[in-house]
């Protein structure tokens, strides 16, 4: 008589894990199989499942490098974010910082194209 799914997992709950290591090592020499790659492999296969099925609609500008035009750099924060001259002076310093968060695509691809403009290096993510 063959032993169900439920069966096999019931023995293997009772058993130590010295006993599971060794069922383990015993199931890979008799098929020939490692369960380390297949362990490894399985999230590997569903992140990039999951990454080809859904395609990002928000992404965060961040200012990677601000360049030789630091004042023209600045001034495009500005622009974008609404914020006030040392806020913007802050943010620019902090590089790399996110200058915007959760943004639309259209709006991403927007400010950084003013950004890389104005000198600065930027990083849509």
């Amino acid at each position: 008589m063959a032993l169900s799914q439920d069966d096999i997992l019931n023995a293997i709950a009772e058993m130590s894990v010295m006993d599971v290591v060794g069922l383990i090592e015993a199931m890979e020499e008799k098929f020939g199989v490692s369960a380390a790659a297949a362990v490894a492999a399985a999230p590997a296969a569903a992140a990039e499942a999951g990454a080809a099925a859904e395609e990002q609609t928000e992404f965060d500008v961040v200012l990677t490098a601000v360049g030789e035009k630091k004042v023209n750099v600045i001034k495009a924060v500005r622009t974008i974010t609404g914020l006030g001259l040392k806020e913007a002076k802050e943010l620019v310093d902090g590089a790399p910082s996110t200058i915007k968060e959760a943004a639309s695509k259209a709006d991403a691809e927007t400010a950084k194209k003013e950004l890389e403009e104005a000198g600065a290096s930027v990083e849509l993510k």
